[in-house]
């Protein structure tokens, strides 16, 4: 089994700044369009939050690359292309593995920080270079970027249970607490060689500590049948479904 570690949302390359925490809630604004949108932050009631964060530069009109995509009947489909896909083909992601998506969060007077705010079990991998018309048009009607336009040759959509989290608890925080953002309490059953992007030892800290790499998007973790972490991702997904 593997966790993969899964950067989304806006930061200050993309968007212009930390997504926002309102009211302890975590939102994760999805980052500008990138061609392949029908999808505004008006139409996810997200633009005034859009045109804070960017200084004015975004707002309620503008489209946006929402994916990934959390249904209303608690399935999440994730777009992945490029070298991003890739990776996760060369790690051997597939049905079963499990995606933490984690991003850069501020709340009003507050520091920006690293969270965990979503997750999908996979249960589908479409492949969007092979899959039928009817697939496709199915994903398409939902609105999903990556159904409507190929992003890459390797375009694929996962599917599978999902949700997001309605509370900023220090559960979901990967940051420590005084920060910089890279600077993650990382879970103890994650260890130097177990993290893909991370092998260099330098980043490999005292007291449990990992300075994350800061570009990058997909991160795997293959840790097979071990059991200390499916507690760990146990206890995250339930920090996230708690209502």
């Amino acid at each position: 089994m593997r966790i993969i570690f899964s950067r989304k949302g806006f930061d200050s390359a993309a968007g212009g700044g930390p997504s926002p925490i309102v009211d302890g809630c975590p939102i994760s604004l999805p980052i500008p369009s990138n061609g392949y949108s029908r999808t505004t932050y008006g139409d996810l009631r997200l633009g005034d939050h859009a045109a804070a964060t960017s200084r004015g530069k975004l707002g309620a009109s503008d489209l946006c690359h929402h994916d990934p995509m959390f249904t209303d009947g608690g399935q999440c489909l994730f777009g992945q292309c490029g070298a991003a896909q890739t990776h996760l083909v060369n790690q051997g992601v597939g049905v079963g593995d499990v995606f933490v998506f984690f991003g850069l969060f501020r709340e009003k007077g507050g520091d920006p920080h690293h969270r965990i705010f979503g997750y999908q079990r996979i249960e589908e991998i479409v492949d969007l270079t092979q899959c039928d018309d009817i697939r496709r048009e199915e994903l398409a009607a939902l609105g999903h970027p990556h159904a409507l336009g190929m992003h890459a040759k390797n375009d694929a959509i996962y599917v599978g249970e999902g949700g997001t989290a309605s509370r900023a608890s220090n559960a979901l925080r990967l940051t420590v607490p005084e920060g910089p953002p890279s600077l993650w309490d990382r879970p103890t059953w994650l260890k130097r060689g177990g993290l893909s992007y991370h092998d260099r030892a330098d980043r490999w800290l005292p007291h449990g500590r990992l300075r994350s790499v800061a570009r990058g998007q997909e991160f795997v973790a293959d840790i097979g049948r071990r059991k200390a972490p499916r507690s760990w991702l146990d206890s995250v997904l339930a920090e996230i479904n708690m209502s």
